[in-house]
């Protein structure tokens, strides 16, 4: 299975994208580093400056169709920048438009509200997301993971980078499950 992880070139939560990338590696899946930019984003551990990546595609240039799903890292910074890119947010929306599975955790969510897939859905964020996914449609929970199946893909989301285990273990068993159905 090959899984898009999509980031800024700045301001990605390094835990909230190395577990689950982690994760999709020891599962036997393909994790792919997409970037609105070539060359290397920057991580941040909080609020400092923590470990480089490389860019291996950039949105704009690939599409939803070459992967099996979807994985949106927090960080307070990373969706931000995000949310301001249309061309990452139409990489976003194509998931949701071809029925792959998306994952979101801590602030990631932003990116979903500007990508207008948010609405009827029941999702859990940060809970300084809370009134933001409701102004946008949502149903917000205090969950520490949330799968909801509303629509043509499931969408799982999660609040922080406490909440890391059972995140990438459910969205691990979610994207597989769609993948064989």
């Amino acid at each position: 299975m090959r899984i898009a992880f999509l980031t800024a070139p700045e301001g990605v939560e390094q835990v909230e994208l190395t577990e689950p990338w982690q994760a999709a590696v020891d599962a036997g899946h393909e994790p792919v580093l997409v970037s609105t930019k070539p060359g290397k984003i920057q991580a941040f551990n909080h609020l400092d400056k923590a470990d480089t990546f490389p860019v291996q595609e950039v949105a704009g240039e690939t599409s939803a169709d070459s992967f099996d799903g979807l994985v949106l890292p927090g960080g307070v910074a990373n969706p931000d920048f995000l949310r301001m890119d249309d061309k990452a947010v139409a990489f976003v929306r194509d998931f949701f438009a071809q029925g792959r599975p998306v994952a979101a955790i801590c602030h990631a969510s932003w990116t979903l509200i500007e990508a207008d897939v948010v609405r009827d859905r029941v999702l859990t964020s940060w809970p300084s997301l809370r009134t933001d996914l409701r102004n946008a449609g949502a149903t917000w929970v205090d969950e520490q993971v949330k799968v909801c199946d509303h629509g043509s893909n499931k969408l799982v989301t999660s609040r922080k980078p406490d909440d890391l285990k059972a995140f990438c273990e459910t969205y691990l068993e979610v994207f597989e499950a769609e993948t064989a159905a």
